[in-house]
């Protein structure tokens, strides 16, 4: 069941309210309801079983972020995340860019790399060309370990060997088996095959196998989206859309040149990724790898997003990063939450998560740089983060946000003038 992604006076309900909505949206059942409306989703005994030397469950605020247009259709998007004023930015954003046709995304085909590195050979050259003759045998030995994937139209689908003639251990090779592996995230799949193929890698190059692992430069398997916006949409009350462009350009190029500037522009990125990912029960932090190891393919650490000017004066922002994540498998699965999650996108393949998240990335950045070509990123943010001041202070219930509101307002969001605004208010009651 399709769902508008608009969510309009949704900051005006309660908790319980918004679920209602989100779950009446979805077509959610009584019992995934009862799920998040509930206290301790994870049950421990589940959570004993995910992980080692469990002692309870740490909780993060899972929220919705709204307006999401992605390949013409409305995605209500999961994020769990701590940080204020990263769901709201995402979500106005994405109702800036719906006005003018929302995201547009595309990805490769979910293709991962399991390394298996040999040492102890003096013709490295040599062992290259004899690995790669022996290619058919090599992906078939790997193909034997996982029959339902092959099923599924997956597998090992080819082979890349890489020389390093001079390392300081010596001559060695490193063979690359590159993986379809359909909508799992891949990585027990893929670690599997390296560890089915080494016997019969050293068999051919006469050396020895050390490493059989993935590797999270999942440069193979790489999702894209792209957002256009015209001046007029961008335009405010106290700047035209076209200053604001320009500004936007401005803080990209500064990204894009200095990688100071670069990681906390990237780290703006994942602050839109990472809670999606999160909130799906996938790996954030292979996410995270293959990113910051993807935006310096080129030896200079750079922005991962782009942005520019088309000929009739809109800005045209794109982003493409490595994104391995998966619908089957690991916490995607046991995680109630996560299911849930999955179920409220409406997303279909490993892929079109990718692409999502790709697209919340890019408005993320988006985001960041319009306030930064206009306002400050300060102004926005702090106004979000005097609710979290107000509660460090003590307030409780309608004290938060007339706090907050006093903080934002003096422009002066610091816990020891929130105790003293607390006080105020509580000796005017």
């Amino acid at each position: 069941m399709a769902a508008d992604s608009r969510l309009p006076h949704f900051r005006a309900l309660s908790p319980a309210q918004r679920w209602d909505h989100i779950a009446q949206a979805r077509g959610l059942s009584a019992d995934e309801h009862a799920s998040l409306a509930r206290p301790g989703a994870l049950p421990l005994p589940l959570a004993d079983g995910m992980i080692e030397n469990v002692i309870g469950t740490f909780e993060l605020p899972l929220g919705v972020a709204g307006n999401f247009q992605v390949n013409g259709r409305d995605v209500l998007i999961p994020m769990a995340v701590e940080e204020p004023s990263v769901i709201a930015a995402a979500s106005y954003m994405a109702k800036l860019a719906r006005e003018d046709g929302g995201f547009q995304t595309a990805s490769t085909l979910p293709l991962m790399r399991a390394q298996v590195q040999v040492i102890g050979i003096t013709d490295p050259y040599g062992a290259r060309i004899a690995v790669l003759q022996a290619r058919e045998q090599i992906i078939e030995r790997a193909n034997s370990r996982d029959k339902v994937l092959i099923g599924l139209g997956g597998g090992c689908k080819d082979i890349e060997v890489h020389v390093f003639p001079d390392s300081p251990r010596g001559a060695m090779i490193v063979l690359h088996l590159v993986v379809d592996v359909r909508d799992a995230m891949g990585a027990n799949t893929v670690n599997t095959m390296a560890e089915s193929v080494a016997p019969l890698v050293e068999e051919i190059t006469g050396g020895s196998v050390r490493l059989r692992i993935l590797s999270n430069l999942a440069d193979l398997r790489l999702a894209r989206a792209r957002v256009r916006l015209t001046p007029r949409t961008l335009a405010t009350q106290e700047r035209s859309g076209e200053a604001i462009i320009e500004g936007v350009l401005d803080a990209y190029t500064f990204a894009a040149i200095d990688p100071y500037r670069a990681a906390t522009h990237n780290k703006g990125i994942m602050n839109g990724i990472d809670p999606v990912i999160v909130a799906t029960g996938n790996d954030w932090r292979a996410v995270e790898a293959g990113a910051h190891a993807y935006a310096s393919r080129g030896g200079h650490y750079t922005s991962l997003t782009r942005w520019e000017k088309d000929n009739s004066g809109a800005l045209v922002g794109t982003i493409e990063l490595p994104m391995p994540v998966g619908l089957v498998g690991g916490a995607t699965k046991t995680h109630p939450l996560a299911r849930l999650a999955l179920k409220i996108m409406d997303v279909s393949s490993a892929q079109e998560l990718g692409e999502i998240a790709a697209a919340v990335g890019l408005a993320q950045n988006l985001g960041a740089l319009r306030a930064l070509a206009t306002e400050g990123i300060q102004r926005g943010h702090m106004a979000l983060h005097a609710r979290n001041i107000a509660l460090v202070a003590g307030a409780v219930g309608d004290e938060v946000d007339a706090v907050a509101k006093r903080l934002a307002a003096e422009h002066d969001v610091r816990t020891d003038r929130a105790l003293e605004v607390l006080k105020e208010l509580r000796a005017r009651a």
